[in-house]
């Protein structure tokens, strides 16, 4: 199990801890099944001839922790709209930094939308990014089964943003069209470019080491524009994290560039 567990720390930098090995073995159940292998061991034989790296993508998508839902902390969903809310001169920019499988994004969409009807304005950019091409594939989709679309999406906005498809439901296409998808590595690649005013990259250092999060919360820093807002998980901070955040004294509950953050970089940074 050590070599799996490294290669998704190698991969993404998310650890599993010592007395949660057991997850490895229940996450690659299935891929273990569609190959036809009995066990963990035949399945580390294989990745070590895995010269094109398509098991190892295999491999690390199923280890990966996905957990979403529509509308995760309803209240902050609310709060992002808010904080762009005022901006008259430019088209705002959103960044939902791992996006699992589009709940976050789509929930986003959905919430603009409905804002742009009732207030008119622009509309944000909204690119939302993960590590994992499977979940990208299923995010662009859009489609989503009776228990993921009951999870946190209210029925009114179900039936108006959703057509049923057989047992499975499936998002309009002027709303998914309405988000970039992208694949990027947080640990691994330059931040995003141009500027956002609101990221969100939410539960996910709380699977890193400190090491990790202060080299993630530098390159966030740098793609924020210096009035923009970084939205973490409930349960995370950016206090003992490094320097580039400090808590935000307009967006309760969000971070803001520290003063001394350096600029944010080019696409080549």
């Amino acid at each position: 199990m050590g070599i799996l567990a490294s290669l998704l720390e190698s991969r993404t930098g998310q650890l599993i801890a010592p007395n949660r090995t057991w997850r490895i073995e229940t996450a690659l159940k299935p891929l273990l099944r569609t190959r036809g292998l009995a066990t963990l061991d035949e399945l580390v034989a294989q990745l070590m001839t895995d010269s094109g790296g398509v098991l190892g993508d295999m491999i690390v998508d199923a280890l990966l922790n996905q957990e979403t839902s529509f509308f995760r902390d309803a209240g902050t969903m609310e709060s992002v709209i808010e904080t762009i809310r005022d901006i008259k001169d430019r088209r705002g920019r959103i960044w939902s930094a791992a996006c699992s499988t589009g709940q976050e994004p789509l929930s986003l969409a959905m919430l603009v939308a409905e804002r742009v009807e009732q207030s008119g304005g622009l509309a944000p950019e909204i690119v939302a990014t993960d590590v994992s091409d499977a979940a990208l594939r299923r995010a662009r989709a859009g489609r989503y089964s009776s228990f993921e679309v009951q999870r946190g999406l209210p029925v009114r906005r179900m039936i108006r943003w959703f057509d049923a498809d057989g047992e499975t439901w499936v998002a309009k296409p002027e709303l998914v069209q309405t988000i970039s998808y992208r694949r990027h590595n947080l640990v691994n690649d330059a931040p995003l470019a141009g500027g956002f005013d609101v990221i969100l990259c939410r539960n996910v250092m709380m699977y890193l080491s400190l090491e990790l999060r202060q080299r993630i919360l530098d390159r966030l820093a740098r793609a924020l524009r210096p009035d923009g807002v970084l939205v973490l998980g409930a349960g995370e901070t950016v206090i003992g994290q490094g320097d580039n955040f400090v808590p935000s004294v307009r967006a309760k509950g969000f971070y803001e560039r520290a003063i001394a953050t350096p600029p944010r970089l080019g696409a080549n940074g």
